[in-house]
């Protein structure tokens, strides 16, 4: 004779709806945790915005210099890393020696809604900068790096 098992008995229809919203309640504050660490992380990264304020050539006792004056329009600190130029939109950027610019602040670095400004002095021996002065109503190339990464890249027409 077959016995029905009628005594064995699943879960009830309220137990298993209560079970199914604690797990989708569960993933919800999984994601959210996520997404929320993701996003915190990527604007930390991206908080510093370098723009172009001003470029001056200039002439001071026979020396040729260059003032970039740059401005941090961005929600955190930027550490200027190195600074780069091209006499040639078509030539690589070289890296400016450190003998052959100075930086006011001179720490490098430019806060929030701050400036900085980076005076390149042309024609120092034993330099990057092969011109031994800027020509006027020639076009020049420039790139300042920060230490996190993003960059600023600009061209510049001496008077």
């Amino acid at each position: 004779m077959i016995r029905k098992l009628t005594s064995k008995k699943g879960i009830s229809p309220i137990l298993a709806t209560l079970l199914l919203i604690a797990i989708a309640v569960a993933a919800a504050i999984i994601s959210y945790a996520w997404i929320i660490t993701f996003v915190s992380t990527q604007t930390q990264q991206s908080g510093a915005v370098l723009v172009r304020e001003n470029i001056r050539f200039y002439n001071v006792s026979s020396t040729n210099k260059t003032d970039i004056t740059l401005r941090n329009t961005g929600s955190s600190s930027a550490k200027i890393a190195a600074v780069y130029w091209s006499g040639s939109s078509s030539s690589a950027l070289a890296k400016i020696g450190t003998n052959e610019y100075t930086m006011t602040p001179s720490t490098g670095v430019v806060n929030a809604l701050d400036s900085i400004t980076i005076t390149i002095t042309w024609g120092v021996s034993g330099g990057v900068i092969s011109e031994s002065a800027w020509t006027p109503g020639k076009t020049y190339y420039f790139k300042v790096v920060t230490q996190a990464g993003p960059y600023l890249e600009f061209p510049a027409k001496a008077p």
